[in-house]
């Protein structure tokens, strides 16, 4: 199947086919690691590894943003020496193998288990996730008005995965308050061998999909396409061995603008996985009376779940919103600014929580809900725009490497994440939710402000 059969290939949703059969290798691959995520610090701290707060969420900064760094080395080697395809094999194994190990820590001594895996994890996910990301991208001609849409009903995927995989993996792993403390040390193991487990199903069904519905896509190297006698490979390695044109730059510096606003977009986002965990787990009511129904008793991971299920919900809106908005569709720096904007409301909602618990308490879950609520839309305004915005900018030669490049913004959020967490013992609730609120809403402004500036770079794209 050629590259033209491929991008007309198409569902009744209007996408191409190839959307929904990545939107599949995604979603288990987003199980395997937000399964993971979610039991991470809390697994840190346990007395398997015996770490504090502050150095689980330095460590945890530490991998979350090394995970969002490798993939700029991925893109390279992809665009350059691998291809596409065979990147994303690689990866899914390498991730798969860090995942068993993370569970062998009965087998090797446990602080060396979790090296071992966590590296595994960050080379494989190097290889897997700007690659993906490309292809989807590749599915669409320039400028087709059907691309935001795409990247946010493939960012659906990721959170179908990422909703089941706090819910199964942390039954499976997480102990449960009062647990027999040998039964307790051996539980964790569980929840990341399921883990591993969901990435290998994303494997199997990718290596028996992807010829039938990507044809030559994403299959060589970009200064290699020509190889295939496909009219769209062979522009694309004619467009690679040409120099970067004065627009290319222009459009460059718009790629850099906005992975500039994404590390502070993604410094609040990722307490998910280390403050908000810890809040979950120590200022929320996990004994909730529910309506009809009585109490039930819930565990800090299964707030994971939140986030990826308000995805679910809402990205079919906002993909449909993007598109019957047509010419009137917000220019990507005015989405960027409402993402921030939205995530500053979520962080102002928790502050309160915060300060309701220091004055009375453990507070409703629903704090937890509604502040995720807010987040997820600025997030839906931010991320999987973001991912469409480098397909659209890059230049053709090096667009996995861009793709990479806009990842590392998770790099460096990641790392001040952390940081910001580890303060979690030391500053007042109310202050550490705070400065997320005020900061996501400054940055929103700013953006907004810049628009003008930022859509001239973008040459037209849109």
């Amino acid at each position: 199947m050629t590259d033209e059969e491929v991008k007309h290939n198409v569902t009744r949703t209007g996408h191409p086919k190839g959307l929904y059969m990545l939107f599949m290798v995604e979603m288990w691959e987003r199980f395997n690691y937000y399964g993971m995520r979610a039991l991470l610090a809390l697994f840190m701290v346990s007395t398997v590894i015996g770490f504090s707060k502050a150095t689980s969420s330095k460590v945890y900064g530490i991998f979350t943003a090394l995970v969002y760094l490798t993939p700029v080395i991925g893109g390279y080697l992809a665009d350059r020496y691998i291809g596409k395809r065979h990147s994303i094999t690689i990866g899914a194994i390498l991730m798969a193998l860090g995942q068993f190990t993370l569970a062998s820590y009965e087998i090797i001594p446990p602080v060396v288990a979790l090296a071992m895996g966590l590296t595994l994890i960050i080379i494989g996910n190097g290889f897997f996730k700007p690659n993906i990301s490309t292809i989807v991208g590749e599915l669409y001609e320039p400028n087709d008005v059907r691309r935001d849409g795409g990247f946010t009903i493939f960012y659906m995927g990721i959170n179908v995965g990422a909703f089941f995989a706090p819910f199964v993996c942390g039954f499976l792993g997480e102990p449960g308050a009062g647990m027999d403390p040998v039964a307790a040390y051996a539980k964790w193991k569980y929840g990341f061998m399921a883990a591993g487990i969901g990435m290998v199903i994303g494997l199997v069904w990718y290596l028996v999909s992807q010829e039938k519905y990507l044809g030559h896509v994403g299959l060589l190297p970009a200064r290699k396409a020509s190889k295939i006698q496909d009219p769209a490979e062979v522009a694309k390695a004619q467009a690679a061995e040409q120099p970067l044109s004065p627009e290319d730059w222009d459009k460059i510096k718009a790629i850099f603008t906005f992975t500039f606003f994404a590390v502070f977009f993604f410094t609040f986002f990722e307490q998910a996985g280390t403050s908000l965990n810890f809040f979950a787990a120590e200022a929320t009511n996990l004994t909730p009376v529910l309506p009809f129904i009585g109490p039930i008793t819930l565990k800090a991971s299964y707030f994971q779940a939140i986030n990826p299920i308000c995805v679910v919900l809402f990205a079919p809106l906002f993909a449909k919103l993007w598109i019957r908005l047509g010419s009137k569709d917000p220019t990507i720096p005015t989405k960027f600014g409402w993402g921030l904007f939205l995530q500053g409301i979520a962080f102002a909602i928790i502050a309160v929580a915060a300060s309701l618990f220091q004055a009375h308490g453990p507070v409703s879950a629903l704090w937890l809900v509604f502040m995720y609520m807010f987040c997820t839309m600025g997030e839906l305004c931010l991320s999987p725009v973001g991912l469409s915005m480098v397909t659209k900018l890059a230049p053709v030669k090096f667009m996995s490497l861009f793709m990479g490049i806009w990842l590392m913004g998770s790099f460096f959020g990641n790392i001040l994440a952390g940081l910001l967490a580890s303060q979690y013992e030391s500053w007042s609730l109310t202050t550490l939710f705070s400065v997320p609120a005020i900061g996501s809403m400054l940055f929103g402004v700013i953006m907004w402000f810049m628009t003008k500036q930022i859509t001239r770079w973008m040459h037209g794209v849109h």
